[in-house]
Formats: structure tokens, sequence, C-alpha cells
């Protein structure tokens, strides 16, 4: 017989945390053996036990040894893992703040938790652990000491971010924006904004509920029709507005505060005006949930970023901007922008397939490469087959490592040079030979 999710939730609240890892087992975790494409926790269950698990939740009897009562029965670990931390997130009643969108989430949430964090116990997002799996195991990481979760939700195909609120249940929503990405997954461009606006559809349904909205963003504006809404960006009089004052190559902006007089000058080390958005959003929480100005200063000034996300990166012979994580059509006219405008000599750029964009993937590329030359970069290197395919005359290497080929022998110097791809590309790998 299955185990029922009040007694396994009983076992959980004994235990010291949980785990989809048969190689990360702190002693006395429950073990949950999740499926995937190419494994079969349950046949890690033993293993993790022996590493130190306190139980595991299996669905396969073919695993459970006769009377050893440590392995827990279930009809689906992953939904069991669902309704677990469904359970725990009511469980604790913490106020969730829930953040989604195309471009600059993840951004968002840390800056966000890094401001929030000035004066009140957060928890949030590790990394991008954003979706049907790494939901569940950020809300089972909550503790009675936290004040507020900040959770970032991802998606890729209509329904995934409806399924992470049902798991979820945010008071409080924020959508950073609405782009081309996942085309490929969502269909269009409308289908990317219907997704993302599951977590409003949420947020109304749900009732009493705030939405931090992006002023500047006109598709958001439109779909967030009936929620209390507190807004952030460029015009002047909202909640928060601000503007960019510098970006050469940090990002420096000035923020306001409706009806007060103070203009804040913050900078940050962030690259790219486009975070500027980011910014704003994580100073209009900061002010709402009570964090004074000069401490959301502090916060914004002193987040690094990491992971490849918008990196500023010196060698010994060039100046790199590593924006390797992601890519997508909205993502990369924004960075090209960025960089065109930018301050510096020598500029060069090496840019790597977007994607998952479907049967729009080719006109989009083409799109950037056009962009390119619009731009009047001259210094140009390609890397991936749907760049080569478009028929530019700028270099173009089949993957990473043909590029690293070529770098080892013509190495460039004194360049600043602009990095960016879909991770997948692996375009990180290429920074180690600049």
């Amino acid at each position: 017989m299955p185990t029922n999710i009040e007694s396994l939730y009983r076992i959980f609240r004994s235990c010291k945390g949980v785990t989809t890892d048969s190689r990360n087992c702190p002693a006395g975790s429950l073990f949950i053996a999740l499926k995937g494409e190419n494994f079969n926790g349950n046949a890690f269950a033993a293993k993790a036990l022996e590493a130190g698990c306190a139980y595991a939740v299996v669905d396969d009897a073919q695993y459970i040894p006769a009377g050893d009562t440590r392995y827990l029965p279930a009809d689906d670990c992953l939904q069991t893992l669902q309704q677990l931390a469904k359970m725990h997130r009511r469980t604790l009643g913490i106020p969730v703040i829930g953040i989604t969108g195309t471009n600059g989430k993840t951004t968002t949430k840390e800056l966000i938790a890094a401001v929030l964090s000035e004066h009140l116990c957060v928890h949030y997002t590790q990394g991008n652990l954003n979706n049907h799996i790494g939901v569940p195991l950020t809300l089972l990481s909550l503790k009675p000491e936290h004040q507020l979760a900040v959770v970032e939700m991802g998606a890729s195909h209509p329904g995934d971010i409806k399924e992470l609120v049902e798991i979820a249940e945010p008071d409080y929503g924020l959508i950073t924006n609405v782009g081309k990405a996942h085309l490929q997954g969502f269909g269009s461009f409308e289908g990317v904004v219907r997704t993302k606006g599951e977590l409003y559809d949420y947020l109304r349904r749900k009732g009493g509920c705030t939405v931090f909205l992006n002023d500047d963003d006109p598709h958001l504006k439109a779909i967030a029709t009936g929620l209390q809404t507190v807004c952030y960006g460029n015009r002047p009089g909202l909640y928060v507005s601000g503007h960019a004052t510098g970006c050469s190559p940090f990002l420096a902006f000035e923020w306001q505060a409706a009806g007060q007089p103070t203009l804040h000058q913050v900078q940050t080390q962030l690259i790219g005006e486009y975070n500027l958005p980011n910014a704003l959003a994580a100073v209009t929480l900061g002010r709402y949930f009570g964090i004074g100005p000069a401490r959301i200063n502090h916060a914004l000034e002193n987040y690094v970023p990491r992971n490849n996300r918008s990196q500023l990166k010196r060698t010994a012979a060039n100046t790199l901007i590593v924006d390797a994580y992601n890519a997508n059509p909205t993502s990369m006219k924004a960075a090209l922008d960025n960089f065109k405008d930018m301050q510096a000599e020598n500029k060069m750029l090496i840019l790597g397939d977007m994607r998952e964009l479907g049967e729009d993937s080719h006109a989009e590329h083409c799109r950037i490469v056009d962009y390119l030359k619009d731009c009047g970069f001259t210094k140009v290197r390609l890397v991936g087959s749907e760049f080569a395919a478009t028929g530019t005359h700028y270099p173009c290497y089949p993957d990473a490592q043909a590029l690293i080929e070529e770098l080892k022998k013509d190495k460039p110097a004194g360049q600043t040079i602009l990095i960016k791809g879909s991770n997948s590309m692996k375009l990180a790998t290429v920074a180690d030979y600049l």
C-alpha cells in the first residue's frame, strides 16, 4: 500500500531535508526516487540509504526488500514530491513571492533576495531550480524561521506555470517581461504571453494578492487587469521610477519613490542597461516590504552576478563580457544594443546559436545577422549550425571546440569581447582561451 501523504509528511518533518540525488545524501535525509529519460531513481534507493538517508520513497515494488521499513512505497514519486512540498508550504504559511518571465528572472530573483535579506530572513530558489522538480525542492527547504520565500518559476511549454503555482501557491507575483524564447514549446509569442500569464491567472483566482508590475511592458499591462498592482518603470509617479545614468560597463541608475523628492543613486556591478528593470523590481519589493533606501542601495551595489550571466572577466589579454547562460532573440538584441552603446574600444563579438526556437529559428537567426550589420560590428565570430545556415559572411564555427582550436592559433588581444549564446552551445568554455 502506498504511504499516505499525511504519514509521509510526518516522516519528512523528522528528517533533515530531502534529496533526489543518491550522490548527495546528508545524514538523516529523505530520499525520493525520481525517474528520467536515462535513469531510474528506484535503482539507487539502496545506495542512498547506505550513504546516510533515513528513508527512501520508491514507486517500484521490486526495489523494496521484504521487511525493510526504511522504504516508503508511493504510486508516483514525482507527484509525491510535489504533494509533500505543497503540504509543507501550507503548514508553514510563509508568504511566497512567485517570479517568472522570459528574461532576467534569475537575476531579478537574486537581486530581490539580496535586498530583502538586508532586514528579513528570506528563503529563495538556489541557482535556477525553477521547474517541476526544483520548485518543490525549494519549498521543502523552507524553515519556520523564514519570513518570506522568493520562488523562481520557469516554463518551456503551455501549462508549466499553472502546474508550478498550484504547488507553490504564491501570495505575490512578478513577471519580469515576455519575449521570444522556447518558441518550439510555446508555439508562438502569444503562447509565451499566455503561459507566463498563468501566474496572474492564479493570483486573480486566489484573490487578495499583489502583483509587482513592470509598467514599461505593454504585454504585461494588458494581462494584469483585475489585479492589485504595485508598478515600477521609467514613468515618473510610479511606486518606484528610475532610469539609467551610465553603463560602461556597469549599470548605474537613479530611482525615486512616489511622492518622495529624493533621487537615490546606485552604482551596480551588473553589465547591461537591460538589467535596469530587474534592479527596479528589487527596489520596489524592498520598499514594499519595509527595507530602507540605504539598505536597498547597499544590497544592489554589492551584488555580484555569477554563472556566466553578464559577468565581466578580465584576462591577461582581453576584457570579456560572458553572457553565455541563455540566449533568445529578445535577450540577444538587448545584449547587442547594450554592447553597441558601451564606451569601449576594439569591440568583438562571439555569438552562439539560440536554441528551442522551432520553425522561427532560421528567420530569427537571420534577423540577428542583419542587426549585426546595422550596428556596424565588424569583428564577429559565430558558432553553431543555425548561424551557419544564414549564409552570413562572418566567420562561423560548428561548435565551441572548433572556435577554441582557432583561438589557440590566433588569439585576440586588447579586445572587449561579448560572448553570448544558449547554454548548450558551451561558449563559456571559450573564455579560458581569450
